[in-house]
């Protein structure tokens, strides 16, 4: 039984089973690579998109769970690096190695989504299940500020 539900704005169906992690289905049935495989356990934030707006990780939701609901992706932020958090992320030098980066960007714009002028602690708060290895928590703050101004200005 086909899953239908939005995905980047787009509708889609899904074939594969209920309990399928979500993750699978956007990456091998759907073909978006974005999205990351970190731990597998929600403990990371690799594999985290945004469900009705929410912040998820999607190694741990079955494709049932969406049925019917908007699912968006690290793709769908823009496609050539434009997004004001893409342009902060390159301006800081967030990444490093770059594996948890997908994760930490929609984890940041699940944030300013709902706050557009966020503390120190309000970042921390909401990025704190995002594991980055290389340690560039001081930039992945910096850009989401910068971030945050620029949106911020772009709609004043």
């Amino acid at each position: 039984m086909a899953v239908n539900f939005n995905l980047n704005g787009k509708a889609v169906s899904a074939s594969a089973e209920p309990d399928t992690p979500l993750l699978w289905v956007i990456r091998d049935e759907l073909g978006l690579v974005g999205t990351k495989f970190g731990c597998g356990q929600a403990l990371c934030g690799a594999c985290t998109v945004h469900l009705n707006g929410q912040a998820i990780r999607s190694c741990q939701t079955p494709l049932s769970a969406v049925s019917g609901q908007k699912v968006a992706t690290i793709e769908s932020l823009s496609t050539n690096n434009t997004h004001p958090l893409q342009v902060a992320w390159i301006k800081h030098d967030v990444p490093q190695c770059g594996y948890c980066q997908s994760g930490q960007l929609m984890s940041a714009a699940a944030l300013l989504a709902k706050n557009k002028n966020p503390s120190d602690a309000d970042i921390d708060n909401a990025m704190s299940g995002n594991i980055c290895r290389c340690g560039t928590y001081n930039r992945v703050r910096a850009a989401i500020k910068d971030a945050a101004a620029t949106m911020r200005t772009a709609k004043a």
